[in-house]
């Protein structure tokens, strides 16, 4: 990996990181269902690069609470702004949709509403319970976003029964200011901590390809070990718009197998490392850790 204080030139993406475009009858049933019930999904918002591949399976990591975040972290591709969606109806049709669906394990995630003063945990706590009504042997992911601090907000959001609690640290410490600059490590970090003493199995995921260097990333491994995390996921970060953060370096596929082999001896419980890895990507296999 880079230094710290390299910034070598755009290089050109690698073969390693070509996707399959998505296709097939699943994909376009679970396209009909989310355009059907008016819901928006982080695989189109996110421009995962798994979309087509987990579209194809018949599943998909659902997003709540509108598409507009009120955060300008300079990798995401979902839109910034004021949000003017508030459904109060949105759990119940995502439920439904669910249910439609089939779903054996649901991913949801949300952008970031900081307007809002629960920071959107009632919407979230109720999607959780009536998905369970609607559909009680499927297992749930919650990805979750920073609630600020407010951690009454953090508890209501994760006492609805999901499974599996997420939340994303992003990147190493040291990149926070340029990479996610609303948000916290240190506070991050002690809502995984929260998520864990509260009894929940938590996860978290860091991109690479930002500038960070090695030491970055086992120290980052360290402090997510040290504040009870279960899982790690580990992916290239990719450029959505030109207006967004540079990739720095393209990760080779050798390197994230190193780093998977290291979370593991550090102590983490089960680490998902690849260059088209993503938050949700394999997340059925994350309940049981």
């Amino acid at each position: 990996m880079v230094e710290a204080k390299d910034k070598p030139a755009r290089a050109k993406r690698p073969d390693w990181l070509r996707v399959k475009l998505p296709i097939g009858e699943n994909y376009r049933k679970v396209r009909e269902v989310v355009d059907q019930n008016n819901l928006h999904t982080i695989c189109q918002s996110g421009n995962c690069p798994n979309m087509g591949e987990c579209w194809g399976e018949g599943t998909a990591t659902f997003m709540i609470l509108g598409n507009v975040c009120t955060r300008s972290c300079t990798f995401c591709a979902v839109a910034t702004g004021r949000p003017t969606e508030y459904d109060k109806d949105e759990p119940q049709r995502v439920a439904e949709a669910i249910k439609t669906m089939g779903v054996k394990h649901a991913v949801l995630t949300s952008v970031n509403r900081d307007e809002l003063k629960d920071r959107g945990a009632e919407i979230w706590y109720q999607t959780v319970v009536k998905t369970k009504e609607l559909s009680p042997s499927t297992t749930i992911e919650t990805l979750i976003p920073d609630t600020k601090g407010n951690w009454e907000a953090l508890y209501r959001m994760i006492s609805a029964g999901q499974e599996v609690v997420s939340h994303n640290v992003e990147t190493v410490e040291r990149l926070y200011r340029p990479v996610r600059p609303q948000a916290k490590y240190a506070r991050s970090l002690e809502q995984i901590r929260r998520t864990k003493e509260f009894g929940k199995r938590t996860k978290t995921g860091i991109m690479l390809g930002l500038g960070e260097t090695k030491e970055e990333v086992f120290k980052a491994m360290d402090d997510l070990v040290e504040n009870g995390c279960d899982i790690l996921t580990l992916g290239q970060y990719l450029q959505p718009t030109k207006m967004h953060h540079e990739v720095i370096e393209f990760i080779h596929p050798d390197l994230f197998d190193l780093f998977r082999e290291e979370g593991l001896k550090r102590g983490l419980k089960y680490v998902e490392s690849g260059p088209l890895v993503r938050s949700s990507y394999h997340s059925e296999r994350h309940v049981n850790v």
